[in-house]
């Protein structure tokens, strides 16, 4: 049993700290359990855009490679080297990064910046297929992206999850039932104490009441012998100067 609750001393002031600690303890349960749900509410729905974007990844891949080799095969390889030069000395496609707060977990959100403007490739030599190709690999590159950032999402809210379901466990099947268990021990402690402070306060009646008795009885005993019966409480109270207080 003392291993199932706090270790403390019974008393009034124990009482109501341990009362105030279990308080925080349901409110702090209740605060993590929404707080569990909202983050898990997230994630589904993350989930689910997640699986969409990755059943759409291997269609983007293909078109883009299939407009590649249409581009080689119109404009060939000097062609097409000639344009990727071309492209090159302009700023690459980047992404831009912020912050989501889902519930106080903060997540990263990826995003595709603008797209470079094109290179004029020309009409001849494959220039349409060129520019076709350049297209089809922009939109996969933001399917890349979006799948990029939905799983980063993912796995974030995945383990923030797994840290609020534990401390929802803990609280629920052990802080709570061990300040619980406290409270009860610590409350049938000063239960115990009051009835052994009334059965101690009885028998202080008791006796005061045996020795009032006594003295009646030894006043009439001394009456009846025509003895003046001194007062045995006063006996009792009086001080000895022997004695020092």
């Amino acid at each position: 049993m003392s291993s199932q609750r706090f270790a403390c001393l019974p008393s009034r002031m124990t009482l109501i700290t341990f009362k105030t600690r279990l308080k925080g303890a349901q409110k702090g349960h209740s605060l993590l359990k929404k707080k569990s749900d909202a983050l898990v509410m997230r994630f589904r729905s993350i989930l689910k855009v997640l699986k969409e974007s990755k059943e759409k990844m291997p269609d983007e891949m293909k078109k883009a490679h299939i407009s590649l080799a249409y581009s080689k095969y119109h404009a060939g390889e000097s062609g097409l080297a000639f344009a990727v030069q071309e492209c090159m000395k302009q700023m690459p496609l980047r992404t831009r990064i912020r912050q989501d707060n889902v519930a106080g977990v903060s997540i990263p959100v990826f995003t595709r910046g603008e797209p470079p403007m094109g290179t004029e490739t020309g009409m001849g030599k494959g220039g349409e297929q060129i520019r076709a190709a350049r297209d089809q690999w922009q939109k996969t590159l933001a399917v890349l992206v979006t799948a990029g950032s939905l799983q980063t999402q993912f796995m974030v809210l995945d383990a923030a999850i797994k840290v609020t379901n534990r401390r929802v466990n803990a609280l629920d099947k052990v802080v709570i039932p061990k300040i619980q268990n406290t409270l009860a021990y610590i409350t049938s402690e000063l239960d115990e104490l009051e009835r052994e402070e009334f059965f101690r306060l009885k028998m202080i009646q008791k006796k005061k009441k045996e020795l009032a008795e006594e003295e009646l009885r030894q006043e009439a005993r001394l009456r009846q012998q025509g003895v003046d019966a001194p007062n045995l409480m006063d006996m009792f109270n009086m001080k000895d100067d022997d004695v020092v207080a």
